[in-house]
């Protein structure tokens, strides 16, 4: 029979395991170091739960520095703000040609879940293939249900949310192409 200290620290070690075990998974973040007209810091938690195929490449991309310095190219009042052009989005890279580029990872296959687009909501940009997600990615203003089960959804904006709708907007007559933009000076993950 077990002695009223043993059963105590039994009990105890107990209800703490499902603690350790929540803390030891825990979703990473996406920190966001904004500069430009927006400054300040975007907390993004991240869904490894729902896409966890392109939360490891988003994370990559930002483990290696790759969106450090990148531009919110097309920024649409009211609807969303893109980001993420690794491969033409940086300062001395042709910026009428951020949107079209890409990272040298592969694209990842789409992993559309029931997570609806509403605001905070953080969607990969892609092609009008479904499968061409690589390293772009945008935060939504507003909600946008026809986005729904189209895009792949990879996170929420936890913290910051006013750096967001404080971000440049773009020309609405060039689908939210922005001059001079604002930029991620640093992304790093906090896992």
């Amino acid at each position: 029979m077990l002695s009223k200290r043993a059963l105590f620290a039994a009990t105890f070690a107990l209800c703490l395991s499902p603690l350790a075990a929540l803390s030891a998974s825990a979703a990473p973040k996406l920190v966001i170091e904004v500069g430009g007209q927006a400054s300040g810091t975007i907390v993004i938690d991240l869904m490894p739960e729902v896409a966890p195929k392109h939360v490891a490449q988003i994370v990559a991309l930002a483990k290696s520095g790759a969106y450090d310095g990148v531009v919110f190219h097309r920024v649409i009042d009211g609807f969303m703000a893109q980001t993420g052009d690794v491969q033409y989005g940086k300062a001395g890279s042709d910026l009428s040609l951020a949107g079209t580029g890409k990272s040298d990872m592969p694209n990842v296959r789409a992993e559309f879940s029931s997570k609806p687009f509403e605001r905070g909501t953080v969607g990969m940009a892609r092609s009008n293939d479904p499968d061409s997600a690589n390293s772009q990615f945008f935060i939504m203003f507003a909600p946008a249900d026809h986005l729904n089960g189209q895009y792949t959804v990879v996170g929420r904006v936890e913290k910051g949310m006013e750096v967001v709708d404080a971000i440049k907007k773009g020309d609405a007559a060039a689908n939210g192409a922005v001059t001079d933009p604002d930029r991620m000076v640093k992304v790093t993950v906090e896992e």
